[in-house]
């Protein structure tokens, strides 16, 4: 009986029901483009926040170091200050060697620069860069064969 009964009401449902095409258009993209300028300076006065702690701090980095760019030297001079502020060392040192990871695997050039300009941030605030800790070299690597 319960057979017949929703096979009778599928096909009533079938005969009054149309099949419409509609179109929908979603405008995912309709928020203006930021330029390079303005996502400077939207990430520099992210980490001048005076108010700032760790986790701040964190989030922005794993945030920008999600991003398919290499930060600006001002930018990462401005994490490197929050960084101090909220005195935390390992923190900066961590993502200067996450920024030197990535510029390596763009240019061997790049690093180098980026540390040329940060150079008066990190001799003003202290911080170590990751070849001053020894942090480019694996620590219990053994020697290759071929250089016995």
């Amino acid at each position: 009986m319960a057979y017949l009964l929703r096979s009778a009401l599928t096909q009533s449902v079938s005969k009054t029901t149309r099949t419409m095409w509609t179109t929908v258009q979603r405008n995912m993209s309709s928020h203006k483009k930021e330029t390079d300028e303005e996502f400077d300076q939207r990430w520099k006065a992210y980490f001048d926040r005076p108010n700032i702690d760790g986790w701040d701090i964190r989030q922005g980095i794993n945030h920008m170091n999600r991003l398919d760019l290499i930060p600006e030297p001002e930018i990462i001079s401005a994490c490197l200050q929050a960084c101090r502020r909220v005195n935390d060392h390992s923190l900066a040192v961590r993502y200067l060697e996450a920024i030197r990871h990535k510029s390596n695997a763009v240019s061997k050039q790049v690093w180098p620069w980026i540390l040329q300009e940060i150079r008066p941030t990190l001799d003003k605030l202290g911080v170590s860069t990751p070849e001053d800790l020894g942090y480019d070299k694996p620590e219990l690597a053994l020697k290759s064969v071929d250089d016995m």
